[in-house]
């Protein structure tokens, strides 16, 4: 009797185990029915538009290095700071005391142009943000003839042509030597005496106009 009711019950056991098998595993989360909710839309944000510097603004730069009619030649580079802000709207766009640099565009020593020398110089960049970006500026140009007067001018025409400040080459770094002031033709000038090569010691400031708009972002 005992090993009948063992019997029946392990048969049950075993059925039961059999029966748990077959059933297919159940779903941790219910299905839904409804429809699946559409992603939420960004927030779009708008391009910042960027500052147009205009032409004609006055750009003041500090030369990082000595450049000179005898010392220089065409096609040179030369390194320069920002000397005075760039405003636009009240707003400073280029901040002094960043980077820039310009080119020696020409640059002959006494006694090979018809007895004078000249030296031409252009700003050719200003680091805007971080980037450095292009400019186009007019020329500053300083000739001397000989022993006779010497002059500085800035070529490009406009009214405003800026001004040069530096020191005469022998002369110590800060001394006046020019200040360009507008005239009708686009050039003015101020006369120096003596029979030396063109020096711009570094140091000296000059000032650029700029030919072409600038976008500054």
């Amino acid at each position: 009797m005992r090993s009948r009711l063992a019997a029946l019950t392990l048969s049950l056991y075993l059925t039961f185990i059999v029966l748990g098998c077959s059933k297919p595993p159940a779903s941790n989360a219910p299905e839904s029915t409804e429809p699946a909710a559409p992603p939420k839309s960004q927030a779009k944000t708008e391009p910042v538009k960027p500052v147009v510097v205009p032409a004609g603004t006055m750009i003041t730069v500090r030369l990082g290095e000595s450049v000179g009619s005898k010392i220089s030649e065409p096609g040179q580079s030369f390194s320069a700071t920002v000397a005075s802000p760039v405003e636009v709207e009240g707003k400073t766009v280029i901040p002094s005391g960043v980077s820039a640099s310009g080119t020696v565009v020409d640059a002959k020593p006494l006694g090979r142009f018809k007895g004078g020398a000249v030296l031409q110089l252009k700003l050719t960049s200003i680091n805007v943000n971080g980037s450095d970006r292009p400019v186009e500026t007019s020329s500053l140009v300083r000739s001397a003839k000989g022993k006779g007067k010497r002059t500085a001018v800035m070529a490009g025409g406009g009214a405003g042509v800026g001004a040069l400040i530096g020191g005469l080459a022998g002369g110590g770094k800060g001394a006046a030597i020019g200040a360009l002031a507008g005239g009708g033709a686009g050039t003015a000038g101020a006369a120096f005496t003596g029979n030396k090569d063109i020096v711009l010691p570094a140091e000296s400031a000059l000032t650029f106009k700029l030919e072409q708009p600038l976008e500054v972002r």
